[in-house]
């Protein structure tokens, strides 16, 4: 099988182990609509590839996928319409990855922020450079956490803190996530690959049967809440992304300031508001 026709992405095997380097460096990886489209079929071509046992899924440059590209997101707040792919999109993303029967890690070299996150906990390990940062901020750019984070961080942490962290949007340093159980191996960048590939080679060596048979029946309950909560999360996400919390958040970003909420309440106005401290440098999804 060959994957030279994804154009935000590359794809390269040593082996049997097929690493997928997200291809956006100058954007930090943040998706746009070809993005989001290819990750959407990435993973059915993944599983169906005769040359590969081990996914290694990974980022260009100095992020792992730092959400949303801005631009993409204007696009979407001027003429909503072209938001309709995001439904089956997101859909096919997270449930593709979830059930995708060979191992995939990721090798985390960078910021995992929005629909990074979402890639990361898809994975079935992940190892993290130093000093990267990981988390969903949705809500700080007046959306509805609506993709795979908020259906994953619950089941991996617990309620309590997905709770705080979804609907904080705050963002954790991998040791944090580390200490929560959201992270296996925290490495310095130095060391990362080293470390990737010592556990790489060691799946590539196990029993692949096996091994695929039971990441089937671990990921099994996941792929049960996808199934029955992804249409629900995407169609709060859709139906947000037509706020005016939403248009001011992308406005924001764009004029490099943080966003004065409060437009979407009667006799709340922005200046009522205080303003969000550690906004991110990058749209979620």
């Amino acid at each position: 099988m060959t994957f030279g026709h994804y154009t935000t992405m590359r794809v390269a095997r040593s082996g049997r182990i097929a690493t997928v380097t997200l291809n956006r460096p100058e954007q930090l990886n943040a998706a746009n609509a070809t993005m989001h489209g290819e990750l959407a079929r990435i993973f059915n071509d993944l599983a169906h590839d005769p040359d590969s046992d081990v996914i290694v899924l990974t980022g260009a440059g100095r992020a792992f996928c730092a959400g949303g590209d801005v631009e993409w997101m204007q696009s979407m707040v001027d003429d909503p319409r072209t938001s309709l792919p995001l439904v089956e999109e997101t859909k096919a993303i997270v449930i593709s990855l979830l059930s995708l029967p060979k191992p995939v890690v990721c090798r985390m070299n960078g910021d995992a922020i929005g629909l990074g996150a979402t890639l990361a906990l898809g994975c079935d390990m992940i190892v993290a450079a130093e000093g990267a940062r990981f988390g969903d901020p949705h809500v700080r750019m007046g959306l509805a956490a609506g993709d795979g984070a908020a259906l994953i961080l619950p089941q991996l942490i617990g309620y309590m803190r997905a709770r705080e962290l979804l609907l904080t949007g705050d963002l954790l340093d991998v040791r944090e996530g580390q200490a929560m159980g959201l992270i296996n191996h925290v490495v310095p960048a130095a060391e990362l690959d080293d470390k990737v590939q010592k556990l790489t080679q060691k799946l590539a060596r196990g029993a692949q049967q096996a091994t695929r048979y039971t990441k089937v029946a671990i990921n099994a309950g996941l792929r049960r809440i996808a199934a029955e909560q992804a249409d629900m999360l995407i169609a709060y996400e859709l139906l947000t992304m037509r706020s005016a919390d939403h248009a001011e958040a992308v406005a924001a970003m764009r004029d490099g300031r943080r966003p004065q909420f409060g437009q979407d309440r009667p006799g709340v106005t922005p200046a009522d508001e205080p303003a969000a401290s550690g906004y991110p440098s990058s749209s979620p999804d």
